[in-house]
């Protein structure tokens, strides 16, 4: 039945739905999977590699964790080709606020900016909708530390905890068990690799095949957005008893 609905973006179904755009989801959820989790203290996010090929050659850039203004950043879940086109579309409009209005950008209107864009690809013909999911974290003078997910119907919403990309509703359903409120960034840290360890497709979690990013303040009051490196991350583990050392040393 639907496809005779499903050629054009604009054309609903009897049932009220739009399928392309539910296609664009389909396709977020073969991704590697994103995590974010908001504490008292900050935000954090952690992304799944997919590529993790010992050919690869690594550089200082990341595949999952883009910063968008020193007060916001995001994590990524989906087609990475339309995940920069947007991503570059943010940065500019976070820079031209900053140069109007000579503060940084409120992050919810950040948010709403751009998927006010992704909404019309959604609406016109001749156009697919962006096949990426977001979750963006950020702090404003306004609201403080803040979270939230966005997917390709332009929807956006504010959370607590969020996942993005394969498995995410074994992650949410992890996450809505064991969150809790006033929860530390440590804590977040250590709920967000035991929640990923356990939806991950792959047996065993390594520094190799995550990133891991936070947003906090510093103790001067400035907004600080930081990636853990491989290094860090596998102390991590290790502490957390999220693997084994042996794997580690292999």
């Amino acid at each position: 039945m639907s496809r005779r609905y499903d050629s054009r973006t604009t054309i609903f179904s009897p049932e009220g739905r739009l399928y392309q755009v539910e296609y664009a989801m389909e396709a977020i959820g073969n991704a590697g999977s994103a995590i974010g989790i908001l504490s008292k203290d900050g935000v954090v996010l952690i992304g799944e590699k997919k590529v993790t090929s010992k050919l690869l050659q690594t550089s200082t850039s990341t595949e999952k964790m883009y910063k968008i203004d020193d007060h916001v950043a995001c994590a990524v879940a989906g087609i990475m080709s339309d995940a920069n086109i947007l991503i570059n579309t943010a940065r500019v409009q976070a820079q031209r606020y900053t140069y109007a209005y000579q503060e940084p950008m409120p992050v919810e209107q950040l948010v709403q900016s751009l998927c006010d864009t992704k909404q019309g690809y959604t609406q016109f013909g001749g156009l697919r909708p962006f096949g990426v999911s977001f979750l963006f974290a950020g702090w404003d003078k306004n609201y403080g530390f803040q979270l939230y997910m966005s997917d390709p119907s332009g929807n956006y919403s504010g959370w607590k905890a969020a996942a993005i990309g394969a498995n995410n509703q074994a992650a949410q359903s992890m996450l809505k068990q064991d969150y809790k409120d006033e929860i530390t960034r440590e804590e977040a840290v250590q709920l967000a690799l035991k929640v990923l360890s356990k939806t991950m497709d792959s047996t065993s979690l390594t520094s190799e095949k995550l990133e891991l990013a936070e947003v906090f303040l510093t103790p001067s009051g400035n907004v600080k957005y930081q990636v853990c490196s491989p290094d860090s991350v596998s102390k991590l583990l290790l502490k957390f008893g999220v693997t084994q050392p042996a794997a580690e040393t292999s």
